[in-house]
């Protein structure tokens, strides 16, 4: 397969698997026990972890780019 149709294949189900991970898991998290601060502090915790997944996303991408590129590189 072109290793550039494999890298856009890999992003889209890594995009797809990070959606559904932030509406199933992030969506319901309530923290509750804070008065008035409730709301602003699930927010920030929700927007802290849905950060965190995208670095991550995005330092996936990024080896497995290169991995994919090197691999072909090194047949050529």
């Amino acid at each position: 397969m072109n290793a550039i149709i494999t890298f856009m294949l890999m992003m889209w189900a890594l995009l797809l698997a990070g959606g559904g991970v932030m509406v199933a898991v992030l969506g319901p998290i309530s923290i509750t026990g804070f008065g008035d601060w409730d709301h602003i502090i699930t927010s920030g915790t929700k927007a802290v972890i849905a950060i965190i997944l995208v670095v991550a996303w995005v330092f996936i991408l990024s080896k497995v780019k290169n991995w994919i590129f090197h691999r072909q590189i090194k047949f050529h």
